[in-house]
């Protein structure tokens, strides 16, 4: 079932600007008629979108949940009309988990568009893993463990999970041993596959961590906050290189003291391995994952 179009256009564009006018003026209607166009969506849909208080107009949680489906495959529509209109083709649609498309993927990918000019690249980022029964994207990259069954599912690399400090927070606090990390606070990712207390049971048995410091929900936040000398961070060297390289953070022990997993996927429907333009992007990320 898929609700007019003229509907889920009034929804998005009053979720946008948080006005019912506003929007009228967006997409050259009345107000009226965008009340509306969504009236008839939640008949439809059978739940409530919005509130209206003294603050403006304000997406119920239903509203906010539906919204994040629907923006993005209006988006999806959006791009494909432009790229048509304009003559773009060979585009490609890739989505990626934050941390990996800032840190790891965007450094590089002036070399993707060198050696492939004709592909027209579309790059997204969320924490929420893409829905190929939209048809919105080609390839996602997802951070986990790889539970997606009817995909194709590969890892890109593997990492090396080790505590990360900047160095001068390293030489203040005389961190030699992993029984000194407990006296510094520790920075945890939620998210991340390994935890400190993992860790601490790997190399320092006989002691664990009471509590951390911090914790975020993003490996790139976590490794800021490192580099703020807020802590120590245990994250990916991998995802971290660019700051390892220019002597923001470093290593606080040698590589023996690493735990190593692959927990970034490059995944897709097995139809989409027969577009050259895929084809093209997952050859050169295995290329840039051995180097």
């Amino acid at each position: 079932m898929i609700p007019p179009l003229a509907a889920l256009q009034a929804f998005e564009t009053i979720a946008r600007r948080k006005s019912f006018s506003l929007a009228a003026e967006d997409l050259h209607l009345t107000p009226s008629a965008v009340s509306h166009q969504v009236a008839k969506l939640e008949n439809l849909l059978g739940v409530r979108m919005f509130e209206r208080s003294a603050r403006g107009v304000e997406l119920t949680p239903a509203g906010q949940q539906y919204l994040q489906r629907v923006a993005s495959a209006l988006g999806a529509i959006n791009s494909a009309t432009e790229d048509l209109r304009h003559g773009v083709q060979d585009t490609l649609y890739v989505h990626s988990s934050p941390s990996f498309a800032s840190l790891w993927l965007m450094p590089r990918i002036a070399r993707f568009t060198k050696r492939h000019p004709n592909i027209s690249l579309m790059l997204s980022a969320s924490h929420v893993h893409s829905d190929f029964k939209l048809g919105q994207m080609d390839i996602d990259i997802r951070y986990g463990l790889p539970n997606w069954p009817h995909l194709e599912v590969e890892p890109i690399l593997t990492e090396k999970i080790l505590p990360l400090a900047s160095p001068e927070f390293i030489r203040t606090h005389g961190l030699h041993t992993p029984a000194d990390l407990l006296r510094v606070p520790l920075i945890q990712s939620s998210v991340s596959v390994v935890q400190w207390p993992e860790w601490f049971a790997r190399f320092c048995a006989d002691q664990r961590p009471e509590r951390m410091g911090l914790r975020f929900d993003r490996a790139m936040m976590s490794l800021d906050a490192a580099v703020q000398k807020l802590g120590v961070a245990l994250e990916s060297t991998s995802i971290g290189q660019s700051l390892i390289d220019s002597g923001k953070l470093q290593p606080v022990f040698e590589d023996a003291m690493c735990m190593q997993v692959r927990a970034h996927f490059m995944v897709y429907p097995a139809r989409h391995a027969s577009r050259q333009e895929v084809k093209s992007f997952v050859e050169w990320l295995r290329e840039e994952a051995e180097h």
